[in-house]
């Protein structure tokens, strides 16, 4: 299954190392990364494979959320099927 992971909040060192890191602890692959900073604010956007992972997308998005409390980021993660059906167009 692939997921979508979305980063948003004010830039500060270390957000793309920690979010990789939990990515890593829990062989989560990542597939694609795509991240910018507008006005301080940062923005980044992944897609990740968790067919081998040690965790569901469940248990990825508790791990995300806490994380996201630390830093001070919203971090989000879909399932990619729903977060495309979501945002088709037409």
């Amino acid at each position: 299954m692939k997921a979508v992971i979305t980063v948003v909040g004010v830039d500060r060192t270390g957000i793309i190392a920690a979010v990789s890191n939990i990515m890593a602890e829990n062989q989560v692959n990542i597939l694609t990364i795509n991240q910018v900073i507008l006005d301080n604010i940062f923005n980044m956007a992944m897609i990740v494979d968790l067919e081998n992972s040690a965790v569901d997308l469940n248990g990825l998005q508790q791990l995300l959320k806490e994380k996201g409390d630390q830093l001070g980021v919203e971090i989000r993660a879909q399932n990619m099927e729903i977060f495309n059906a979501m945002h088709r167009i037409g």
